[in-house]
């Protein structure tokens, strides 16, 4: 399982799912577009050295992370509010398989022509009167969801 990070905005929240790749023996990060990369002050706050032990490659381009990735045999997965998207709880995780799990903008989310390359779309149900969760607590769950299924 590795993580796509499309254009996150705030160092803290890269920090926070180096923290979390970290956790979950996570195989890589891959940082798009303005997305910030080691070393840099927010990141290294948050991650507290996880920096160091979850390896991660930067791409201008967050579609040529996809597409190599999709050549690499990972299933794309956004993670978004979308039409047409599965719930989480819904979304059948193969223990073997090779998952590559993209979280969007905090503002804007994933964008477009990000969407139009994966293959599944999945969405974090919530019940209260906010309807987004926090980027850094968004990898928390979902990637907690994945750890479960596949290792546990």
């Amino acid at each position: 399982m590795v993580l796509v990070l499309d254009n996150i905005r705030s160092g803290l929240n890269v920090g926070s799912a180096f923290r979390t790749a970290d956790a979950f023996l996570l195989n890589h990060l891959y940082l798009c577009g303005i997305t910030a990369q080691p070393p840099h002050r927010e990141i290294l706050k948050t991650a507290i050295g996880a920096n160091d032990s979850v390896a991660w490659t930067y791409y201008p381009n967050t579609v040529d992370a996809i597409d190599e990735l999709k050549s690499q045999g990972y299933l794309i997965i956004a993670i978004e509010q979308a039409e047409g998207s599965i719930g989480l709880q819904d979304f059948e995780i193969n223990g073997e398989g090779k998952y590559a799990l993209v979280f969007g903008n905090e503002v804007k989310g994933v964008r477009q022509e990000v969407m139009d390359r994966v293959d599944h779309c999945i969405e974090v149900p919530q019940f209260g009167t906010k309807h987004s969760l926090n980027i850094s607590v968004c990898v928390g769950v979902v990637v907690w969801d994945f750890f479960k299924a596949m290792h546990l």
